[in-house]
């Protein structure tokens, strides 16, 4: 698997913004997006309101990081 960045232009607020990822957290963050039942302009653009002045890449790191951290939801 490749970890090169790649860039993807994405709204966000009304506004084309770019983010550069390594290829397995886009891969990460399209797998958290698509379990949460949304799109992933739509995610981003959630991880965008709550970063306060972190970088947004950095803060879509954090997130997909945490996200894989944390237990799976237990259906009974």
């Amino acid at each position: 698997m490749s970890a090169g960045l790649t860039k993807h232009s994405v709204m966000i607020a009304g506004h084309r913004t770019s983010v550069s990822l390594e290829d397995p957290f886009w891969a990460a963050l399209r797998e958290v997006a698509a379990a949460r039942g949304q799109s992933l302009q739509a995610l981003i653009g959630a991880i965008d309101a709550g970063r306060g002045g972190q970088n947004l890449s950095s803060a879509i790191r954090v997130f997909v990081l945490e996200a894989v951290r944390r237990p799976p939801i237990q259906q009974t």
